[in-house]
């Protein structure tokens, strides 16, 4: 080894030793007589010391000529230090250095590489190298190795099993779009990257493996956000002879397991929350429980009035800001305005205030009397100094404008604080979605989720009505993970694939091995996948996931420091089969 210590581990206890550290330059302080080194490693920073007199000129000249991210080597006497840091855990010692050897030099970084850095997302993409140099990225790829570290502790101790699935893969057209890549030794034909390990976890569950699981790479060619990447990494889960519930107490099991090792924390008992009140109560399917503010509808105590909104509206809904009634003109337009820039664009926003003095001021006054106001407090039963906002329109669209300003309105009231975490198990979704651009139904989750017990004799009836045996994970308002009890019958496949529109060819084509391998006795089994960026951002307290991530992409796909994707050239693409564009 280059070096005895590392920078983060010298203490007091080390005083009068002699110790070799190696690292790179933070910065120089240069006071004539004496300068100082901060030296940083992947393990903290070590100060070194120069004293004219006790360092030889020689090896003060080198000093002089090192610059920041220079890598040195030291050798020097652990002593203690005069002016002590407490922010450093080596705050208490300093290194008098006997001998220095420059390992690398270097040259000015792009970008000030400290916790507080001068670098954009883009500059800090593109130099990612020396983004990952910096603590708060090397603290979040520490949170996220801790985190699948303990994730494999738990399945190991429950007898889960890791397995690893294909990477090249045939493409089928249900999901999002498949990343495809084309085969040398087959022309003309192609591989797909998976989305999901689903068939191949199920087929493991044939097999006889009881429990499986594995961190998995996944792979969606979709439009991206600050928690979507193209390329993103699962815990993927599946158990064999089990119902809905045991699922959900294992995996609640992980979550409560993963935040009291990682963060030291203890969740409550997760709260399970059917589809439908999610909707009804919060407008979204992943509600963020840290505030109340639920939603209360009016469409029932409203009846036929003379304000054209109201009467032309499918669905009347509301929030209860609570001690918003004093709010300004100003900040009610800034409310206004933001309903009508949300990507829903709703219409219009209706406020009523609660006055101190029990009376009520509204943006309907003209429509609607004291006694009509009041009774729409007594439902949302605000008191005085509480502020009642309202939308009104289509349900679908009017849920998720009110959905957006209910977490706007968290957000100005301080009430979605990243210490605090509220989990809910959301149930009960929908098996199927009516598409009306194509006319047939969607799987909500996929195609071989299980319709719940009482509906098993409705896929081909009445498949509207079906509820599933699926279920999401929502923390603070993001999804975390969603599995599902599987179709474990060729039969009811076969049905759901035809409630799916699918030929019977077209099933056969794409999914003939596995209607096969349930000829052959499949257990009942379910499972789940959690997004481990997503989880990983979660308990780093960050909405993006890409600082979880050591190479990620960004907002257009693009690995802006290989530059790729990129252009083949004409011998590779006449290799694989595929003309290129002629000019």
């Amino acid at each position: 080894m280059l070096r005895t210590h590392n920078c983060g581990e010298l203490r007091k206890a080390h005083l009068g030793q002699e110790v070799i550290i190696c690292g790179w330059v933070q910065r120089i302080r240069d006071k004539g007589g004496r300068a100082w080194i901060d030296l940083r490693d992947r393990f903290g920073m070590t100060q070194l010391i120069f004293e004219e007199g006790s360092t030889s000129e020689q090896l003060m000249a080198i000093v002089r000529t090192l610059g920041r991210e220079y890598v040195i080597r030291a050798r020097g006497v652990v002593i203690e230090r005069l002016s002590k840091n407490s922010k450093l855990s080596t705050g208490d010692i300093e290194v008098q250095v006997l001998h220095l050897e420059i390992l690398n030099e270097a040259v000015l970084p792009p970008f000030l590489i400290d916790d507080e850095t001068d670098g954009g997302d883009e500059l800090r993409m593109k130099y990612r190298y020396l983004d990952l140099r910096r603590r708060p990225i090397r603290k979040n790829l520490e949170l996220r190795h801790q985190v699948s570290r303990k994730t494999r502790f738990y399945l190991d101790s429950h007898e889960f099993i890791e397995v690893e699935t294909p990477y090249l893969i045939k493409s089928t057209p249900e999901g999002a779009r498949d990343f495809i890549v084309p085969s040398r030794m087959n022309p003309k034909q192609f591989y797909a990257l998976p989305q999901s390990p689903q068939t191949f976890k199920q087929l493991l569950m044939v097999s006889g493996l009881d429990r499986y699981y594995q961190i998995v790479k996944c792979f969606r060619d979709e439009d991206l956000r600050s928690d979507r990447q193209p390329e993103f990494t699962q815990i993927d889960c599946e158990m064999s002879f089990v119902e809905q519930e045991d699922v959900l107490e294992m995996f609640e099991g992980l979550v409560n397991f993963l935040f009291k090792e990682v963060k030291r924390i203890e969740l409550t008992k997760f709260p399970r929350l059917t589809y439908a009140d999610a909707m009804k109560y919060y407008g979204s399917d992943k509600p963020d429980l840290r505030f109340d503010m639920r939603f209360v509808e009016l469409n029932e105590v409203i009846g036929d009035t003379d304000f054209h909104l109201f009467n032309a509206a499918e669905l009347i809904v509301g929030i209860n800001a609570k001690d918003c009634g004093t709010y300004s003109r100003k900040k009610l337009d800034e409310l206004i305005d933001f309903v009508q820039k949300t990507q829903v664009a709703a219409t219009s926003l209706i406020y009523v205030k609660c006055k101190l003095d029990g009376s009520f001021k509204s943006s309907v006054d003209k429509f609607f009397d004291q006694d009509a106001l009041s009774n729409w407090a007594n439902l949302f039963k605000a008191k005085p100094g509480d502020l009642i906002l309202i939308l009104a329109g289509k349900k679908d669209l009017t849920r998720k404008a009110l959905n957006d300003l209910r977490l706007e309105m968290g957000d100005r009231l301080g009430l979605r604080p990243s210490s605090k975490f509220c989990p809910a198990w959301i149930i009960d979704f929908p098996l199927l979605e009516w598409d009306e651009e194509t006319k047939r139904y969607h799987a909500m989750h996929h195609p071989f989720t299980s319709p719940k017990n009482q509906y098993m004799d409705q896929v081909d009836k009445a498949p509207e009505s079906i509820k599933a045996s699926a279920y999401d994970l929502v923390i603070n308002g993001v999804e975390i993970g969603g599995g599902s009890i599987r179709i474990h019958k060729r039969a009811l496949q076969s049905k759901m694939f035809d409630a799916l529109g699918f030929t019977k060819a077209e099933a056969e084509e794409q999914f003939g091995f596995l209607l096969g391998a349930f000829d052959f006795g499949a257990p009942p089994h379910g499972g789940i996948a959690f997004g481990l960026d997503r989880l990983c951002s979660l308990l780093g307290g960050a909405e993006s996931i890409r600082d979880f991530i050591a190479f990620p992409k960004n907002s257009s796909g693009r690995d802006v420091m290989i530059d790729s994707p990129s252009l083949l050239d004409e011998e590779q693409l006449t290799a694989l089969g595929i003309n290129s564009e002629k000019k």
